[in-house]
């Protein structure tokens, strides 16, 4: 998996987890950070993909899919 892929998901993962801590704490601040949660699970997949279409033909496999 790429690098800036693997960063975008840990900050997706960190912004659902601020967003869930928000809500349950009664703020409406975790609209902001569920934002950046769709932002940032964009952004990893963009990567991924563009990492996944410029990858040699014989490294396909090494993206980490089964498929």
């Amino acid at each position: 998996m790429p690098r800036l892929a693997l960063f975008a998901l840990v900050v997706c993962a960190l912004a659902v987890t601020a967003a869930v801590v928000s809500f349950v704490n009664g703020s409406f601040l975790g609209i902001v950070w569920v934002l950046l949660a769709g932002l940032s699970s964009n952004m990893a997949w963009f990567y991924f993909r563009r990492a996944k279409a410029t990858a040699p033909a014989g490294h396909a496999g090494s993206a980490g899919t089964t498929g």
